[in-house]
């Protein structure tokens, strides 16, 4: 399975000049812990809850005139659309991250999350059983 199939290509994306309390409201409407940074389709940073807390609270910014360029992380981990699901899912754990970008041409196409990773291991995992169970009753019915 590859990258493309498990994305969700619905994303939702700050400029490096909003807010960081404007970013900080849309990762809560849309129930994320990151939001990529983009500038003209192209993704330039991430910005995470982790951040927030660590780079925004605790040196006491104001949330209002910041902006996420003075606060987001820069080398973002991308895959690539084509990338295998495993490499993927290797990539998260080695980097400790739980949304990574989906990028082509240096433009963001996507992004994967946890949740879509178990999604699509829980669907693989039933689509094995059915195959199985389908294979096991053909096999009983040519007995």
């Amino acid at each position: 399975m590859k990258a493309k199939e498990i994305m969700t290509s619905d994303i939702i994306a700050v400029t490096d000049d909003t807010s960081i309390k404007e970013a900080a409201m849309k990762m809560r409407d849309a129930d994320v812990g990151s939001i990529p940074v983009e500038e003209d389709h192209k993704l330039v940073g991430i910005l995470t809850d982790r951040d927030i807390v660590l780079k925004s609270v605790a040196e006491d910014l104001n949330a209002n005139q910041a902006k996420c360029k003075d606060i987001m992380s820069k080398d973002v981990i991308t895959v690539a659309p084509d990338m295998d699901v495993e490499q993927v899912v290797h990539l998260m754990s080695d980097n400790q991250v739980k949304r990574i970008p989906v990028v082509e041409n240096h433009n963001l196409i996507g992004m994967i999350s946890l949740k879509d990773v178990s999604q699509a291991r829980s669907f693989e995992d039933e689509a094995g059983e059915v195959l199985n169970d389908i294979t096991e009753d053909s096999f009983h019915t040519l007995s």
